[in-house]
């Protein structure tokens, strides 16, 4: 998707163009060429429905997923697949092939790896890496750089090979800062100190702070593709979560700028949810937190000169859609939707609207009181960090009527949000002092969703005036590429901006209530544990 934004940070024009994806067990793959087809299409659309030439376009910012690309000697894509296929080049962020490969980094105990909670996770790049040398021995020799999706596509837009602080590359910033040699020595201890060696061409040797500008800007035949003029700067990218961080972090309103606080302690306050198929919290501070089972810290990688410290969620948006999608009242409620021309998530929201009157419950939420989901579906990111954890729905019964799957997508949506406060929780209580929550992507949209996450955290939630802030965020490098503002923060302090405020109920009784049902949320992970150590004195 490709946004085009004015100089107050407002969006003139957007498009999107579909890309290719294959899932098959834990392997998830896509194609760059694929990828930049797209990119370029959106791109001429975005600026034809803007009503902008190519002329007005001042500066140029990508992000992209942290999906790893596997690029040849000549650029040429190589297969990251078991079949061979050239075009599947890229491991997607959510891809879990690599779970035996995190497990085995995790034991060597490095002490590199308390920049992430402790252990790399199977979604990071650096097992996925030790994946692909094991077992595509012919694509690892043929490799000649390993990128992040967001720089490979700054690399084919300008030639220059200089890195963001992503992932793969910015434990040189994070580790070398007070633990020398300890980043040659972790991937010598993991396996991989052919990709240190020489000159790290093949991982990268030269990083930037977000939107330094990059080459000589677009290179005349990428520009030709994108419909823009040759030149056209472009800053070096970030991690799309990243990017929706800088589109929405200084988003707030007037009344909380008159804080006795300096902008440096206001901004520590304050963490991002960027709410899509999965969700990324991330919070920042001036200083080093180490907080078990969370990533982080990472310095400069989203904000210069701040650490970052990133949570997440693997499935949210995907797992609303999974849990509706294979319910045989789903078609049915499609139909319905389809002729109020709403979505089948308002249509539940006014069911379930429409359920708390009929029962005369006290609150909306109360209908969910028999019903309890562990929504870690896809495992658990954070804040406990196991990609063994599995979901769960506590309360089923026979009903498969549409008011029946209107209480687990309710219960769901709970379940989501209760994560979310024990992430919150959780890295409170290692140092932060998180008390408000900007949300931005897809599921920001939704109003009961947005309102559980301020009942259940009990943080105000602001919600940015152009939603599409991951956008925002990509326009943002561009302009400080582009010179049009000294740096990032200065570039979000002027093209950030607030829109509606949601405030967490006033009501005791919701209070009570969600704290109840987070007391049972936390024991259902518990018993999960518990279960699968009887499981396992059973098969010894």
């Amino acid at each position: 998707m490709k946004g085009l934004f004015d100089d107050k940070g407002k969006l003139l024009g957007s498009a999107s163009n579909p890309i290719q994806i294959w899932k098959e067990k834990d392997c998830v793959e896509q194609s760059s060429t694929d990828i930049w087809h797209a990119v370029c299409t959106a791109v001429k659309s975005a600026c034809l429905l803007a009503n902008v030439g190519a002329e007005d376009v001042l500066g140029l910012g990508f992000t992209a997923t942290c999906s790893l690309v596997a690029v040849g000697a000549d650029g040429s894509p190589v297969s990251v697949s078991w079949n061979g296929d050239s075009r599947r080049d890229i491991i997607v962020w959510m891809d879990h092939r690599a779970a035996d490969q995190a497990g085995r980094i995790n034991s060597q105990n490095s002490v590199a790896l308390q920049f992430y909670g402790g252990g790399v996770y199977p979604e990071m790049q650096v097992p996925k890496l030790l994946w692909v040398k094991e077992n595509l021995q012919e694509s690892w020799s043929m490799v000649s750089r390993w990128m992040d999706l967001g720089n490979w596509l700054t690399y084919r837009a300008t030639g220059d090979d200089t890195r963001s602080l992503s992932h793969m590359e910015q434990w040189r910033e994070s580790v070398s800062r007070d633990m020398d040699g300890a980043d040659e020595d972790f991937w010598v201890e993991i396996g991989l100190e052919d990709l240190y060696n020489g000159s790290n061409k093949k991982i990268g040797h030269d990083v930037a702070f977000p939107g330094h500008p990059l080459g000589s800007g677009l290179t005349p035949a990428s520009a030709k593709e994108l419909g823009l003029l040759p030149g056209t700067p472009v800053g070096i990218s970030l991690i799309d979560a990243y990017a929706g961080g800088i589109g929405v972090m200084e988003s707030v309103p007037d009344e909380d700028f008159k804080s006795d606080m300096s902008d440096e302690e206001a901004i520590c306050h304050r963490m991002v949810l960027v709410c899509g198929t999965s969700t990324c919290h991330m919070a920042v501070s001036k200083n080093k937190l180490f907080i078990p089972g969370v990533w982080g810290p990472f310095w400069s990688v989203m904000i210069p000169e701040f650490w970052l410290t990133e949570c997440g969620q693997s499935a949210t948006g995907a797992l609303l859609d999974y849990v509706v999608q294979n319910h045989v009242a789903a078609p049915l409620l499609a139909n319905q939707a389809a002729s109020q021309s709403v979505s089948i998530y308002e249509l539940m929201n006014k069911i379930l609207l429409s359920m708390s009157h009929e029962q005369n419950m006290p609150f909306l939420s109360a209908l969910s009181q028999d019903t309890h989901v562990l929504p870690d579906f896809h495992g658990n990111r954070s804040p406990v960090a196991d990609p063994k954890s599995k979901g769960v729905i506590c309360g089923l019964t026979l009903d498969t009527s549409e008011k029946q799957l209107a209480l687990i997508y309710l219960a769901t949506i709970q379940g989501i949000a209760y994560g979310t406060r024990h992430i919150v929780d959780h890295c409170n209580a290692h140092g932060h002092k998180i008390d408000t929550l900007l949300a931005c992507g897809g599921l920001a949209k939704n109003s009961l969703y947005i309102q559980e996450h301020a009942d259940i955290t009990g943080c105000k939630i602001i919600l940015p005036r152009e939603n599409e802030s991951v956008l925002l965020g990509a326009a943002i490098l561009g302009a400080v590429a582009a010179k049009k503002f000294s740096g990032v923060h200065d570039a979000m302090k002027a093209l950030n901006a607030a829109g509606k405020v949601v405030r967490p109920s006033s009501d005791p009784r919701v209070k009570k209530y969600h704290e109840a049902k987070y007391q049972i949320f936390r024991s259902l992970y518990d018993q999960q544990l518990s279960h699968r150590s009887t499981m396992v004195q059973a098969l010894q």
